[in-house]
């Protein structure tokens, strides 16, 4: 089941990437190649490889499908002496000292330990929290609108005023619950 839910996030992922991408009566073949790369904390396939590479293929020939699109997991628990080896050690690794590349080390090593370092960090982590945050709100508005579609008594108007989300975004959610 955890590989069914990492296939819909890198299809979510990688549709945001297309979305902004291609512009408004933009040919598809202007699209760039895109790459959604996961580093998972686990070895959530189960193979022991360092990268897992997703790709659409035709089934039928065997082919690939060509259409850009690139998904990778990155097996956040491989350690060796290869360079992804040594970076999935780095990325783990608590102290800055024992990191393997420099320029991570070093950045690492600021944010960590210098004032200024941490004060971004801690502005860095603030914008995190608050904008899920805001996603939480958002997401119980549509949550409470869409409690409000369903019941059948208010006008879209009325339910957008009281989920304090817009029309659009009611009618939209209407849409989606006829469509269920």
């Amino acid at each position: 089941m955890q590989n069914l839910f990492c296939g819909f996030r890198a299809r979510y992922h990688s549709s945001m990437i297309d979305v902004d991408n291609l512009h408004a009566g933009a040919n598809f073949d202007e699209l760039p190649d895109s790459y959604v790369i996961f580093i998972t904390e686990n070895d959530i396939w189960g193979q022991s490889d360092p990268v897992y590479q997703i790709e659409r293929m035709n089934l039928t020939t065997g082919k690939s499908f060509g259409d850009g699109s690139h998904i990778l997991y990155v097996n956040g628990m491989y350690r060796d002496d290869s360079e992804i080896g040594k970076l999935m050690h780095d990325f783990s690794c608590p102290n800055p000292a024992d990191m393997y590349n420099k320029v991570l080390a070093e950045r690492a090593s600021f944010l960590k330990e210098k004032e200024e370092g941490v004060t971004e960090m801690c502005k860095i982590m603030d914008e995190m929290m608050k904008e899920a945050a805001e996603d939480a709100v958002q997401e119980r508005n549509y949550e409470f609108a869409e409690t409000l579609l369903a019941m059948k008594k208010l006008t879209n108007e009325e339910i957008a005023r009281a989920a304090e989300i817009t029309i659009e975004e009611v009618e939209e959610l209407a849409k989606e619950l006829q469509e269920q």
